[in-house]
């Protein structure tokens, strides 16, 4: 399996989930317009922070050692049985915290205590998105991505055809309703998949604390949690930021841009995670390390170049038709977004070399550093240029952190 090959069929499994995606975000437009895509946004950020801390952000862990792992069945068996364990207690814990804290979460995030009953419903399928964490990250770590690719687009199906009837009958309320259901439908789908999988044994359910494979699985599961965690707060902060200075309706409009951007860039990310996490985790020689990413770069930035100048030529058609001729003031904002987005993918590309051999503190200490600085220059931009500063403040921080994983990518292979 090749990188053109997997991105095949993460193309096709990202097109899946990137429908299912862009009928909610149409729904929520038509009944709720600028206003709604902006809390849209905010509950979002709010599943995301929730579906790494279901599983306790081992995702990368587990999809890392079953790649090493794969051909030492004991190993394997302790990494697994820690893993389960792992994520059972985290998804229980998240849970509890959701429910108890459910009302106090709706009148902060989404401004109105009416969507109480939302954020419980959240919480309390944590367990059931923990195991879908589990199963997706150990088909990934055999680098099954056919098998990956057919769960993710059967489960995006299923999510459509609940989107579309909940939204009809309980409108926004049932569109975010959706959202929820739609994770827990993968379930229904990857689990049979995963059963009939030539690599499955029954002794992958099995739960057991391992120490040594807990401590292995921790460290990575600071590191996601870290860079998993921290874009939906800093969003969330940054909206409030954009709420306060400007109106939800313009966050509405810069919402609305990140999407498109979300969207289109999925497929490319999708690939990057789906093969270069478990390729880079098994590679070990400086030549091979080298020749992964030099592949990389051959094949993935002149489709983000291309993606990026397509949605720019475009972009009123695709703003007409993904939200309504309403958002038309969104138009101005592509320009040093899609720039962004291209700094973006250059810089993602080499920035799992750290993920994937372990560099956990320094992990930790840039995606905390560039996060403030984001953050930082929002504040700045948005005081000189408007809303649009946003969009610059996004361009110039992955600027700089792209000079960033150069420096650190090249010191680590001039190591080895």
């Amino acid at each position: 399996m090749n990188i053109a090959r997997a991105s095949i069929y993460a193309s096709i499994a990202t097109a899946a989930k990137l429908l299912a995606g862009l009928v909610i975000i149409k729904l929520v437009a038509w009944k709720a317009g600028p206003e709604g895509v902006g809390r849209l946004g905010q509950f979002m950020s709010l599943m995301s922070v929730l579906a790494v801390l279901a599983g306790g952000g081992i995702s990368a862990g587990v999809v890392k050692y079953v790649a090493e792992y794969r051909d030492d069945p004991q190993k394997l068996s302790r990494l697994l049985a820690a893993a389960l364990w792992y994520a059972l207690c985290a998804s229980c814990l998240t849970g509890a915290v959701g429910l108890l804290l459910s009302r106090q979460i709706a009148g902060w995030l989404l401004g109105d205590i009416r969507y109480q009953g939302l954020i419980a419903v959240l919480a309390a399928v944590q367990l059931g998105i923990a195991l879908v964490n589990y199963i997706l990250a150990v088909i990934n770590g055999f680098m099954d991505v056919k098998r990956l690719a057919c769960i993710q687009v059967l489960g995006s199906l299923l999510s459509i055809v609940v989107a579309l009837a909940l939204a009809h009958w309980l409108h926004l309320y049932g569109a975010l309703l959706a959202l929820v259901i739609g994770q827990l439908l993968v379930l229904v789908v990857g689990l049979p998949a995963w059963w009939h999988s030539p690599y499955f044994d029954r002794g992958m359910l099995r739960m057991r604390f391992d120490r040594e494979m807990t401590l292995r699985l921790a460290a990575f599961s600071v590191m996601t949690l870290t860079s998993a965690l921290l874009p939906p707060l800093v969003n969330i902060a940054v909206r409030d930021h954009l709420a306060g200075r400007f109106g939800w309706e313009q966050v509405g409009y810069w919402q609305a841009v990140g999407k498109v951007s979300d969207a289109y860039l999925l497929f490319l990310t999708t690939a990057i995670n789906v093969y270069y996490l478990p390729k880079l985790a098994s590679t070990h020689a400086r030549e091979s390390l080298v020749s992964e990413l030099r592949q990389a770069y051959r094949y993935i930035m002149p489709a983000v170049v291309l993606l990026a100048a397509g949605v720019y030529l475009c972009r009123g058609w695709v703003t007409s038709l993904l939200f309504s001729d309403g958002f038309a003031a969104a138009n101005a904002l592509y320009a040093p977004q899609l720039v962004g987005d291209v700094v973006k993918i250059a810089s993602f590309v080499l920035s799992y070399v750290m993920l994937a051999k372990a560099m956990t503190r320094l992990f930790v200490a840039s995606e905390l550093a560039f996060a403030i600085s984001y953050v930082g220059l929002v504040f700045l931009f948005t005081a000189r240029f408007g809303l649009v500063g946003a969009m610059y403040a996004f361009a110039v921080n992955y600027a700089l952190y792209l000079v960033f994983n150069v420096v650190i990518v090249r010191r680590y292979l001039g190591g080895l």
